[in-house]
């Protein structure tokens, strides 16, 4: 299976001057756990994750001051639509991160995480546990 089949196409573009609460509130109502920060000054793409946001607000930092562009990882890994699955997983896991932005020749065409992953791969795995028994 390739990403292409796993990957959300809904994609959460926000700039970097979005605040931290602006980001959570747009990524909460989209039920998404991470967002595409576009910078059109730089042209530059990295990510916000829900976790970026965590780490922030445990350190006392206040989500209506820090903006969007402060806590974007921009050392991004992008995803290409044809890598597989076990390429992406295998990224994520040397990498730490849970989510890969997917890029095409046009740009970002989706997102792909642990748990599109996971959904894709839970039917097949029950599958092949059915038949080993």
């Amino acid at each position: 299976m390739l990403v292409r089949d796993a990957m959300s196409t809904v994609i959460l573009t926000i700039g970097p001057a979005h605040t931290l609460r602006q980001a959570a509130r747009l990524m909460a109502a989209r039920r998404v756990g991470a967002a595409v920060v576009l910078d059109t000054d730089t042209s530059g793409l990295g990510i916000l994750t829900e976790r970026d946001i965590l780490k922030s607000i445990g350190a006392d930092q206040n989500p209506d001051h820090e903006t969007a562009g402060s806590h974007t990882t921009h050392d991004v890994v992008f995803a290409a639509p044809g890598w597989t699955l076990v390429e992406a997983a295998e990224a994520m896991t040397h990498g730490g991160f849970r989510h890969l932005i997917v890029l095409d020749d046009a740009g970002p065409v989706g997102i792909v995480s642990v748990r599109d992953i996971i959904r894709c791969w839970a039917p097949v795995l029950r599958h092949e546990h059915t038949l080993a028994r």
